[in-house]
Formats: structure tokens, sequence, C-alpha cells
């Protein structure tokens, strides 16, 4: 028996959805710095992104050219131009311009491998000589950390420096004391809290009036490629001085939708963020003691 064409037709939607979603949160890792090209694909494929048809696995190749792919912003480049589309953008232009960096090395991030990553790791130095503390696992299940024992200053080389290798455990009741101590007033934060949601009305009115100019100007220059395109057809300009201007002006309304866009999200983050900041002061100890050793570093 075959599977009526409305069930084709909702399966092949869902695959097609299912697929974009996928597609959205390859940038949103990758713009972390931590993935590699490989380990992208990997978990790419364990979220469940898949050639919709065949049902295979989505190469190395092929994440590369959605992460590069600009038509996930809502732009498109035709005969070496910059156009807005009329489809709804999956990810942000700068979302998408922080991909292109970690993809060129422009904003590259010191990495560790996804999945077997050391609570402590990159979190000290050594007071004996200054160099990195690094974790190794002994027996199979003990965490140790040691100092790397080499200096930039060329200090005896690998191996000089005198401390000795310290358990997990205890570095993460060292921790644990140093947050116990971090404490504050109910008092206080609710002053400082009152004190960022007055100020936060202010700063939305000066985001509303930057959009507002944006969305002013991006309309003023819409009119003039307009115009410029009717003068084209009738005539009045060549067709290097329509390309020159043309480029031109989207550049600039690219520009202005950047602007709208950071604007946009930046109007709430402030306040946010600062809430946010004081509730895990408050609560950092309490989280550390919670967390599981390897996710600590991140707590």
């Amino acid at each position: 028996m075959s599977t009526p064409r409305g069930r084709m037709a909702e399966r092949s939607s869902s695959r097609i959805l299912n697929w974009l979603q996928s597609s959205t949160q390859l940038f949103e890792r990758y713009a972390t710095g931590q993935y590699s090209l490989k380990a992208l694909a990997k978990a790419a494929h364990s979220d469940g992104l898949i050639y919709p048809k065949s049902g295979n696995p989505v190469p190395v190749s092929t994440v590369h050219m959605i992460l590069r792919n600009r038509l996930y912003t809502g732009l498109f480049q035709w005969n070496g131009k910059l156009h807005q589309g009329k489809h709804e953008p999956l990810v942000s232009i700068e979302l998408w311009e922080r991909v292109q960096g970690v993809l060129t090395g422009r904003n590259a991030v010191p990495t560790h491998p996804v999945g077997n990553e050391f609570a402590f790791t990159g979190l000290m130095t050594c007071t004996e000589c200054g160099c990195a503390v690094v974790a190794e696992i002994k027996k199979g299940k003990y965490v140790y950390y040691h100092c790397t024992g080499h200096t930039n200053k060329g200090r005896g080389g690998y191996g000089d420096c005198r401390r000795k290798y310290v358990r997990e455990e205890v570095l993460d009741q060292a921790f644990a004391n140093l947050l116990d101590r971090l404490h504050f007033d109910e008092e206080i934060l609710e002053w400082v809290k009152a004190a960022l949601m007055a100020s936060h009305a202010d700063e939305r009115r000066e985001h509303e009036q930057a959009i507002h100019r944006c969305q002013v100007e991006y309309k003023r220059l819409e009119d003039r490629l307009h115009a410029l395109y009717l003068d084209k057809l009738d005539g009045r300009i060549d067709n290097t001085f329509y390309d020159r201007m043309s480029a031109q002006w989207r550049t600039e309304q690219t520009r202005l939708l950047r602007e709208i866009e950071r604007h946009g999200s930046t109007e709430e983050s402030y306040m946010e963020d600062g809430i946010r900041l004081l509730e895990l002061a408050r609560n950092a100890s309490r989280l550390f003691a919670k967390q599981p050793v390897h996710e600590k570093k991140g707590s």
C-alpha cells in the first residue's frame, strides 16, 4: 500500500525543517571556537543532520559550505553584488560574521577537545615558575594536576619545577573555599537590581532612537536605488555608473541592517546580564558544589 501524498509531503516538510534547524545549530556551535569542522560534522550527525532524501550523514565539505553560505542571513550575492532576499533569515549577520572569523582564524580562540576537558585546565599557573598547570589521568581514573615545568624565559626547561602533583579533589575543595568567601548582602543585591532596572528606560529609548534612524536611512537608500534603476531604464545613466552606485548603497544598507540587529539584540541584554551576574555571584558556592567535576570549568 502506497503512502498518501499528504503524509509524504508532511514527512518531507519535517525533514527539511530538521535540516534547517540543525544547520542553524552549526553556526552557533562553530562560533564558539570549540569545534573543528570534523568534530562539528560528527556532532551534527548525532543531532540528526542528514541528507533529507538519502538519509546519509553530511560530510565535512558540506558543513564547511553551509558555514560559508551567506543565504542563511537573508542576504544573497548575484553578479558580484549583495542583495536582500525575501526569505526569513535563519542566522544573524553578526553570528555569520563571527563564524567567518573563526574559519579564517581572525577570531581564533584557545580550544580543547570537546568532551575530553578537565575541570581546571587553563585557570591556573604555577606560583613557582609561572608556567601553565595541566592535568593528566593516572591509573586510568585519578586526575592529577602539575606544572609543565617550562617557561618562555628558558629557566631550566622541562622537569625543573619543584612543584608536586596535586589531586583534582584537592583543587576542587580549594576553589569551593574561595567561593564560600564570596558573599553579598541581600539588601545590596536588591538595590543594584533596582538601579539597573531604573536605568533601563533611558537605555531602551536610546536604542529605539538609533533603530529608527537606521530604518529611515535604509528607506532613503531603497528609494534612491529605485530611482537609480528608473534612470538606467530611461537611459539617463550608463550601466557602469548604475553598478557602482547600487553596489555602494547596498553595502550601506547591509551595514544599517547590522546596526538595527545589534541595537535590537542589546536592548535588554545589559540589564539581563547584570541581574544574571548578581544571581550567579549570590549562588556561586552552592552551584559549584552541585556541578559534576567535569562541568565546573563552565559553571
